[in-house]
């Protein structure tokens, strides 16, 4: 990080890459102001999906939810990997991360529009400004660093080329509108394997993942803030007191739980190339997704409880039990499962995802969800309550043996 010797940030410094063994290296302020504007996008998404829940359009709701968290989730990784690799935190960098970050309000402030009119022009335009403002990082690192040239300039050329696709859809209408969405979310995962096949960034494994780890509690935060303006909304509206305790009760476990189960282990001792980091950092999307989603169906639980939802039992039950069990599995798939904790470790997650899927055939599906949630935690981590209780009976079995004879 270049500063001037009274602590603040130079004009410009030579973006020549950071030391990926670099001891100590953590999220900068600029990066954590970063996040929590990402997250005003999450919200705009979040409650979108509540509202389409509720109405009883779960299918376009969760649509547009997923084409919408794509765009912020996708802004927000290759941010993340660029400023792992290239963060100088000089004046013109920072200035590049604040056209990134008024990016993201222009799409968030777009997001009702493109659920209630399917207009996704201000989403788009929000899209390009974050999209070319990493075109301008890229191309500056591919200028200032001949070593990483190669694998810097394709990322430059391959965002470029893919943002064009995206202004272009914007021309095609209906179905062909889709289908061009699904073929640029493709070329947009693409760029990332194209650009490191012969080079690779020189990332940082413990700030990538210490970033996402900050992520993934801003965004569980932001459901435990739509549950609690939900609980809110229910004591407005005079709510029954004890489905009000039973929703924020559940929700309080169900979130902690899922907090429980991803920081379980730490990521940093898998991220040791791109085998493994390619499909961590891209399976997040579902992690993330799933996990502001939760939020949502709890709001829309309480709509459902004061008659405001246009919906049955069965499908206030699935708004919070889906993003759980997809939570679940996720986090078993990409963020833990690649520590080989052994089958007794992980067998319980896809029982528990698929118990959760069950639970709105049931007359109580929170409170069981909060349930099985726990007994997740319980079994999981089993193997971890255990260790300090056998630590103990060893160093006991230790005492009690006879001090070793001075001959031997």
């Amino acid at each position: 990080m270049s500063e001037s010797d009274a602590g603040r940030p130079v004009w410009r410094s030579v973006m020549a890459g950071r030391d990926p063994l670099q001891g100590h290296r953590a999220s900068t302020p600029l990066e954590l102001l970063f996040d929590l504007c990402f997250v005003v996008g999450v919200a705009q998404a979040a409650a979108s999906l509540h509202h389409a829940l509720s109405e009883g359009h779960a299918g376009s709701g969760v649509l547009g939810y997923a084409m919408v968290f794509f765009a912020i989730w996708w802004a927000w990784m290759n941010f993340t990997w660029f400023a792992s690799a290239y963060d100088t935190d000089d004046v013109l960098y920072r200035l590049l991360v604040l056209t990134q970050i008024a990016g993201v309000l222009i799409l968030a402030a777009g997001v009702p529009r493109a659920f209630g009119e399917q207009d996704f022009g201000l989403v788009t335009l929000g899209y390009a400004v974050m999209r070319l403002a990493m075109v301008g990082l890229w191309a500056r690192a591919a200028r200032e660093h001949p070593g990483g040239r190669a694998c810097t300039s394709r990322y430059a050329i391959g965002i470029t080329v893919v943002q064009a696709g995206w202004i272009a859809r914007l021309a095609l209408p209906g179905e062909a509108g889709l289908a061009g969405f699904l073929v640029l979310v493709l070329a947009e995962l693409a760029v990332p394997l194209w650009a490191e096949r012969f080079q690779q960034t020189a990332w940082h494994p413990g700030h990538i993942a210490e970033r996402y780890g900050l992520f993934t509690l801003i965004v569980l935060g932001e459901s435990v803030l739509a549950a609690t303006t939900a609980i809110q909304t229910g004591l407005e509206r005079g709510i029954v007191t004890t489905a009000l305790l039973s929703v924020a009760l559940s929700g309080i476990v169900i979130v902690f739980a899922m907090w429980w189960v991803y920081f379980a282990r730490p990521a940093e001792r898998i991220l040791t190339s791109n085998r493994v980091s390619f499909p961590w950092g891209y399976g997040h999307y579902l992690i993330f997704s799933s996990a502001a989603a939760v939020g949502a169906g709890l709001g829309v639980v309480v709509d459902h409880d004061t008659g405001r939802a246009h919906i049955g039992d069965l499908a206030a039950g699935a708004a919070v039990a889906v993003p759980v069990a997809v939570f679940v599995l996720s986090v078993w798939l990409v963020h833990l499962r690649p520590h080989h904790r052994g089958r007794r470790a992980d067998a319980g997650f896809p029982v528990v995802a698929l118990a959760v899927l069950l639970t709105p055939l049931t007359p109580v599906p929170l409170p069981l969800i909060a349930i099985l949630m726990a007994g997740l935690v319980a079994v999981s981590d089993a193997g971890v309550f255990r260790r300090p209780a056998r630590a103990a009976r060893t160093r006991r079995r230790s005492s009690r043996r006879p001090p070793a004879s001075s001959h031997r």
